[in-house]
């Protein structure tokens, strides 16, 4: 049976395999795909939606906002016995934008985590001017990894320079959760975590924002 979300990292760093390999339980296919960038061409002829994950910056929570953008996808299409969605994990790396821009030939959008830190806005900004903007697709930026406790003084200084720069931004925000770090070495995706208050929040990020993005169904 075809799943109906495929996950693909061309990440060299490889820390979704390794993530995904831990998963006993993995909720859509998945391959690996840096030393063979080419075999991304089949995407085209799938007729899936094909989103990728970029920023590179590393350490903004790309591999994070795969996996569980398409566990949470995964489980709302689930019984699908066709392929819809395909989530592209990127190299948080410009000595690897050729593997990005290999991806960008067969996306249809961009997601572009960013978190609540000044440190990660030049980069930010340089991966969408100098990358996905003169590709042609559409994107939005996400703010990943908030922390409620630390205030919202860096969450607004951050979605007003989105908002400044013209960016298409979410209205969902993904907070930063120790469940969410403890994942990859427990080898879970969102919709696996225990059923508590904490875990149910963490998963109501994220398929927040898959609705939002409208990765519910094939159009």
């Amino acid at each position: 049976m075809t799943a109906a979300v495929y996950v693909v990292s061309i990440d060299p760093q490889a820390s979704t395999v390794w993530w995904a390999n831990r998963i006993t339980d993995l909720p859509f296919d998945f391959s690996q795909e840096h030393e063979t960038p080419e075999n991304l061409k089949i995407l085209k002829d799938t007729g899936a939606k094909v989103h990728v994950i970029a920023n590179q910056k590393g350490g903004v929570g790309k591999t994070t906002t795969t996996l569980n953008l398409g566990a949470v996808v995964a489980d709302v299409l689930k019984g699908t016995e066709s392929l819809l969605h395909v989530f592209i994990d990127t190299p948080g790396s410009l000595q690897d934008e050729n593997l990005l821009l290999e991806a960008l030939k067969y996306a249809h959008d961009v997601i572009v985590p960013v978190p609540p830190e000044g440190l990660a806005f030049d980069p930010t900004a340089r991966t969408i001017q100098k990358v996905i903007e003169p590709s042609g697709l559409p994107f939005t930026v996400v703010v990943n990894n908030w922390d409620p406790r630390d205030g919202t003084a860096d969450l607004v200084d951050t979605e007003q320079y989105i908002d400044a720069q013209g960016w298409p931004r979410a209205r969902t925000v993904i907070r930063r959760y120790k469940v969410h770090t403890r994942a990859s070495v427990e080898g879970k995706v969102v919709t696996q975590y225990p059923k508590n208050r904490v875990a149910m929040e963490a998963r109501e990020d994220f398929f927040r924002l898959a609705i939002e993005l409208g990765y519910g169904g094939g159009a």
